[in-house]
């Protein structure tokens, strides 16, 4: 890389011309604002952000207004974007902020790392692109921009490589203009440096890349390691009382779907049926519901038991974990993923 290739003022120019400077968290954007908007775009698209961004600052404008809310209401908003452990940690942060910073947020890099769900990268692209503070980041796009820019090999699940991208993260940095900076590197992975088919002959960067010199920008980074996931399998309990309405179950506060309402889930039908206050006359099995995690693989199967007013044991759905949930109703919880995709199919069959 030539001495005089000014990497920072290379794609603030590029910036100047084709960054993107419309996006919603980009209007007023206070620490809040882009924190719920950095969090939201982790392993989701903007278009999709988009409107879970909208409505989500709608209800909630500020930290404390979400710090006082219900977590059922949180999760709600959240629902269909996935992930839910980002939606529980920002409701968790927000009471932090709330009770710990008299409902301000924290302006340094450690006090905003040491906060619920926020990273390394994320406090820096919080603090940057709200305050103009001096931070690198380094996300997904940013890694392959950079991976790419040095030639950077090696396993990208190892420490040693991430520390390497660190250090040239930083050392680009510009002294003025870091909020602009932050989100051009951000642009130019998300547009230009793209996984798959990148647009060299377009990036402010082409001159000096060594994978370009190279030929195989698609080379870097280098793939991650081929795992195999482990296969999981599970009961769901899908219990349809006289009205229709189906009995729905909170999941425990953390671990998958944490919080949300969903189907008793049961290891096998025999614990399934076991937990009911008798034997019920029929039972219908459904389709198979396959559900990819990041780490495993779930294939529920459903039991559908009509007329099951009465085989709940008693009392049970007199506490706050469970529910009669009528489709027809408004719901304020959150559904898992599950509990759509089986409550539109039993909806399709009727």
């Amino acid at each position: 890389m030539a001495d005089s290739f000014d990497f920072a003022a290379r794609v603030l120019q590029w910036y100047d011309r084709h960054g993107r400077k419309s996006l919603p968290w980009q209007q007023n954007p206070t620490p809040y604002r882009v924190w719920i908007s950095e969090i939201m775009l982790q392993q989701t698209q903007v278009t999709t952000v988009i409107p879970y961004y909208e409505r989500f600052m709608q209800r909630f404008p500020e930290v404390v207004s979400l710090a006082n809310a219900p977590q059922d209401e949180v999760l709600k908003l959240w629902e269909g974007l996935g992930y839910y452990t980002r939606a529980r940690n920002l409701h968790k942060t927000a009471q932090i902020i709330r009770d710990q910073y008299a409902g301000e947020f924290p302006q340094t890099l450690e006090q905003v790392e040491a906060l619920a769900g926020i990273g390394r990268s994320t406090a820096g692209a919080i603090l940057s692109l709200a305050l103009n503070q001096k931070h690198a980041i380094l996300d997904g796009n940013v890694k392959r921009v950079l991976a790419r820019f040095h030639a950077v090999s090696g396993d990208p699940t190892k420490p040693e490589f991430t520390k390497k991208l660190w250090q040239y993260a930083e050392s680009h940095l510009p002294n003025t203009r870091n909020h602009h900076y932050t989100q051009v590197m951000m642009d130019l992975g998300a547009t230009l440096c793209t996984r798959s088919n990148p647009t060299c002959m377009l990036c402010p960067l082409q001159e000096a890349c060594l994978a370009f010199k190279q030929g195989n920008p698609q080379a870097y980074p280098n793939a991650k390691p081929s795992k195999i996931l482990p296969e999981k399998s599970a009961i769901l309990l899908v219990l349809r009382n006289k009205d229709g309405e189906f009995a729905l179950q909170r999941r425990p506060p953390t671990g998958i779907w944490g919080g949300l309402w969903s189907f008793p889930e049961f290891p096998d039908q025999q614990s399934a049926l076991t937990s009911l206050a008798k034997a019920p006359n029929t039972i219908s099995s459904l389709a198979v519901i396959s559900h990819t995690f990041s780490h495993f693989r779930l294939h529920l199967t459903p039991l559908l038991i009509e007329h099951a007013d009465d085989l709940l044991a008693t009392g049970v759905m007199e506490g706050d974990g469970w529910v009669w949930y009528n489709s027809e109703s408004t719901f304020s919880g959150g559904l898992s993923s599950a509990a759509q995709r089986l409550l539109t199919a039993l909806k399709e069959k009727t």
